[in-house]
C-alpha cells in the first residue's frame, strides 16, 4: 500500500484483510514517508495496525480508531468536547464504576440476582506507593503518548491471561524488559493479591511494607475470612509484624520487604 499514512485506519485494516486467503500465505507492506515527518495521528494509525494484527482484532482496531479521531457527537454536541481530553477508555471506566455503584446501593433490590452472581471484591482498586523504580523508561518506549497508552492498558488488565498477552506484545515490539518494566508487571500481580485480602493501600519503602486495611465501618471485611488470614499471619510472624490503628483503620507494618517479589511472597503466604 503506497503512501499508507494518507489512508484512514479502517481503510488500511480492510485492505490488509484482503491479503492472503486459506492456504495462501501473503504479506501486506505499508509504504510511508519517513516516520519523523508524519503527523501524530498518522503514526498512531500505523502503530495500531502493527499492534493489532491477529484474527478477531477488528473490534480493537475500531475502538482505537474511535479513540484517535474522537467520539464526535456520541454524547451530544455540547458534551462531547471533553472526550478528547479525558480519553474514551477512561470515560468508559468512570461511567462503568458509577453504574456499578448505583447497582450496589440505590438500586440494589432491582439487581439482587446480578449482584449475588458476581464475586464480591473487597477492594476495587488498591493504591501502591513505593520508592522502587516501577515505570516504562523513555529509553524503552520513546514516544510519550505511546507510553501513556501502555500505562492505561496495563491499568485496565484484570487477569493473568491478559497480563501475559500484554507482556508478550511489549517484548515483541520493544525487546526484552529492563528491570523497571519487569517490576512494573509484577506490581500488577501484587495489587491483585492486595485487593483480594482487603488491603486498600500498600506502601513499600525502606525495606518495609505497610498494609492499610479497609475502614472500621466495613463490617463485611472484618467478618470475612480475609481479615482472619491477615490476623493469623501477624500472629505467626509477630517479630516482623506490627499492627496499629490510625484514623479509623488498621495498618499492618511488615519489616524486611525490600522488593516487589518479596512483597508478593508475603501476600501469597498471607492469603493461604
Amino acid at each position: 500500500i503506497n503512501r499508507a499514512h494518507m489512508f484512514g485506519l479502517s481503510d488500511l485494516h480492510q485492505m490488509r484483510g484482503r491479503v492472503g486467503r486459506s492456504n495462501k500465505k501473503a504479506f501486506c507492506y505499508l509504504l510511508t514517508s519517513p516516520m519523523s515527518g508524519l503527523t501524530a495521528e498518522a503514526r498512531k494509525r500505523l502503530q495500531t495496525l502493527e499492534e493489532f494484527s491477529d484474527l478477531g482484532d477488528g473490534f480493537k482496531v475500531a475502538m482505537k480508531d474511535l479513540d484517535i479521531r474522537g467520539a464526535g457527537n456520541l454524547l451530544g454536541a455540547e458534551q462531547s468536547g471533553f472526550i478528547t481530553d479525558l480519553g474514551f477508555e477512561m470515560y468508559h471506566k468512570i461511567l462503568d464504576e458509577a453504574v456499578q455503584e448505583l447497582k450496589e446501593n440505590e438500586f440494589a433490590a432491582l439487581f439482587e440476582t446480578d449482584l449475588s452472581e458476581r464475586v464480591k471484591v473487597l477492594v476495587q482498586d488498591c493504591t501502591i506507593e513505593t520508592d522502587l523504580e516501577l515505570l516504562i523508561p523513555e529509553t524503552y518506549v520513546t514516544n510519550i503518548s505511546e507510553r501513556l497508552g501502555l500505562y492505561s492498558k496495563l491499568d485496565a488488565i484484570k487477569n493473568e491471561e491478559d497480563l501475559t498477552k500484554f507482556s508478550l506484545m511489549l517484548q515483541d515490539r520493544f525487546g526484552p524488559f529492563p528491570q523497571a518494566v519487569s517490576d512494573l508487571m509484577e506490581t500488577v500481580r501484587l495489587r491483585w493479591l492486595a485487593e483480594k485480602l482487603g488491603i486498600e493501600k500498600l506502601v513499600l519503602k525502606g525495606r518495609q511494607m505497610k498494609c492499610y486495611l479497609l475502614p472500621s465501618n466495613r463490617d463485611d471485611f472484618y467478618s470475612s475470612s480475609a481479615f482472619g488470614k491477615i490476623m493469623k499471619f501477624a500472629q505467626v510472624h509477630s517479630k516482623q509484624c506490627k499492627i496499629k490503628e490510625h484514623k479509623n483503620r488498621l495498618i499492618l507494618t511488615i519489616e524486611g520487604v525490600p522488593t516487589i517479589q518479596k512483597a508478593q511472597k508475603v501476600l501469597l503466604e498471607m492469603s493461604l
